[in-house]
Order: structure tokens, then sequence, then C-alpha cells
């Protein structure tokens, strides 16, 4: 395909760059026999009769064939947790072309110059769990769930993951490349508390969904998805961003990535109240609290973990002056996940350990 001078040149020369490596190492990949394969992510939507639909997130790279299998590395080692840097090293299909199959509906998708597949398509589907299909260049299908959101429902929980469900405790400038490149998985701790408080947290609110925000790369969402789950968290989409240039920059934005899907969140479900989770490492607060002050009636409250004085260093300092700094919307501020959770219950929003002494 021959590309438009004029709109080439515009494009930034960090980008240009970026892809023509990405062109090379997927020619090179393909001369090698390896066969473009899609890894699903946990996608969403609105499950309503009229005007439901689904936004289908995915990554389409190269592989050897037989080295994935529905989506997951066959490999026992990467399922065991091995060195993050292996997230990394499969050659992905720049623009590459992706066939989507809703309840025997076909949809044909493109993903971007990256290779990450993000796009929303018309469909209906039951609230709750449910299971799309996708095929890249006609070859094996893989499953990828979505979590359908009732159009009735009025609460979502939606956490950071950096410093609020794992803890990290690493100078902000080294966390991404440690996390994602060096960290074996398994060495991953859960912040004290916090899978308990966010599990009580949607226990009596059926259907109540939970996202997980995060300025990650798309390369470690199987990873989080593995800790998340072995770790007891509530199940749900993560929402990651892909590093790299941009078609004007050098760097992405990751405050700016968080405040888009943000917004993009309040306009996709209208009637749902979020309970906003982050830390007090710098961005999180300002974050909530503009999202707060320009949408009040879609926040229920912002909780706050307090990081130790250790972490808060590490973490380039406390933004506490941000706090209770939108007139109407609560703030939580504590150190852990049990705390949390009492303030919670004296707001109302959780409600209480169910014990043989107030069961029903």
């Amino acid at each position: 395909m021959v590309k438009d001078s004029g709109v080439e040149r515009a494009r930034h020369i960090a980008a240009r760059f970026e892809d023509r490596a990405h062109e090379l190492r997927a020619a090179r990949a393909r001369q090698r026999g390896w066969v473009a394969t899609v890894l699903p992510y946990t996608g969403y939507g609105l499950s309503a009769t009229d005007g439901g639909w689904v936004r289908i997130l995915a990554r389409v790279v190269l592989a050897k064939p037989g080295a994935f299998e529905d989506g997951p590395h066959r490999a026992k080692a990467i399922a065991d947790g091995v060195r993050g840097w292996r997230n990394f090293t499969s050659p992905i299909v720049p623009n590459g072309r992706v066939e989507v199959q809703i309840n025997g509906e076909r949809f044909e998708v493109q993903a971007d110059r990256g290779g990450v597949l993000d796009v929303r398509v018309a469909a209906t589907l039951s609230p709750g769990w449910n299971t799309v299909t996708l095929l890249a260049e006609g070859r094996s299908a893989v499953s990828a769930p979505v979590l359908m959101v009732d159009a009735a429902q009025e609460f979502a929980v939606l956490s950071d993951v950096d410093d609020t469900v794992v803890v990290t405790a690493l100078p902000r400038p080294l966390l991404a490349a440690w996390n994602s490149f060096v960290l074996s998985e398994h060495a991953r701790l859960a912040t004290p508390g916090m899978p308990v408080m966010m599990d009580r947290l949607i226990h009596d609110k059926d259907g109540a969904p939970t996202f997980y925000l995060s300025t990650g790369a798309w390369n470690v969402a199987q990873t989080l998805t593995r800790f998340l789950s072995r770790n007891l968290y509530p199940q749900g989409p993560l929402l990651l961003t892909d590093w790299g240039p941009t078609e004007r920059g050098w760097f992405r934005s990751g405050m700016q990535h968080k405040a888009d899907q943000l917004r993009r969140l309040a306009s996709e479900f209208p009637k749902l109240k979020w309970l906003l989770i982050g830390d007090d490492g710098q961005h999180d607060p300002y974050l909530y609290a503009e999202f707060a002050r320009r949408y009040p009636e879609h926040v229920a409250a912002i909780v706050i973990r307090q990081l130790s004085p250790s972490e808060a260093v590490l973490a380039g300092g406390r933004s506490q002056g941000i706090l209770n700094s939108t007139p109407g919307v609560p703030w939580v501020y504590e150190p852990d996940g049990s705390r949390i959770a009492a303030r919670l219950e004296a707001l109302g929003i959780m409600g209480p350990i169910d014990t043989p002494g107030n069961a029903a």
C-alpha cells in the first residue's frame, strides 16, 4: 500500500522508525514460518435490548505454529511465571485484520499500527460474562472474555494497579520497566487487605463491574490477569496502553491515557456511579478529583491508599493537598484494605461482614 507522502511527513520521526522496525520484524518472522495469532484481552460492553455494544480488546502478533493455545502461551514456564521481558518478544502485526464473531454475526475489524485491537461493535449479549471469537488471517479461532454490564446497573469500581492492588515500592521512573521486563509474576505481592476489601465491595451489589486502569503496556495484560485471579481480586477488564512513540511525539502520556479512559467510561455508562480507587503517589488524586468535579453525578466516592513513608519517597511524594477538594463526593484516605473497608462501611457504600451473629 502506497502511503500519502504528506501524511507520512507529518508523522513523528520516531513513529516512522518504529513502524519500519515492526515491518522488518514481521517480514522476517513470516519468512521463518510464523503465523498471525490473536492474544485476547478481557473486553466489556453494555447489555441492552436496544443499543447494546461490545468493546473488543486484543493484540495481533506473529508466533510459531502451536505456540499459543486459545490465546495463552502453551509453554508451562510462561504460565508459571518467568521474567516479564518475554511478554515483549513476539513480533506484532501492524494494522492486522481480525474477524470478530458474536452470536453468529461477523465483524471485520483492524488493529492499529502497534498491533493493538481496540474496537467497539454493536452486539446484544446477556449481562455478565460472555465470550466472543477472534480470528486473525482466517487461522485458529481464540476465545476472548467480555464483561457485559446490565443497562440497569448503577454501581461500578475502577481501581489503579501499581501501589494500589500490587505492592511495588520502586521509584516511579523505574517502576514500569521493572514490572514489565524483570520481575517474575509470582514475585508480585498483593497490597495488604485490598483483595478482601474489593471482593466485599461488590459482594452485595449484584452485577457491579470492576475495571483496572493502569499505565502499563498491553504486553503484560495476561500476566496481570493471572496475578489478579491468583490473589482473588474481582475479575474485570484491564485498561492498559501501548508504549512507544505516537504520531506526534516521542512518548505517550500515561496520565493522559488514564484521563481519556475515565472520560470514556463516563460516556459509555451514563447511569453508573464509580468508586475510584488509587494511591497518593502523585497522579491518582488529581485525576480522580478532576473527574469528580467534571462528573460529580458519576462518582460515589474516591478511595486513596496512603503509601508508607518509604513508598511515598520512591513514588515521588504525596498529593494530600487535593484531598476533599470535591464538594459532595466523599474521600477515603487509609493505608490498607482493612481500614479502607471500615471507612466505606461508615459511608454506607459497603455492607458489614456477614457473621453468625448478624446473619439473617
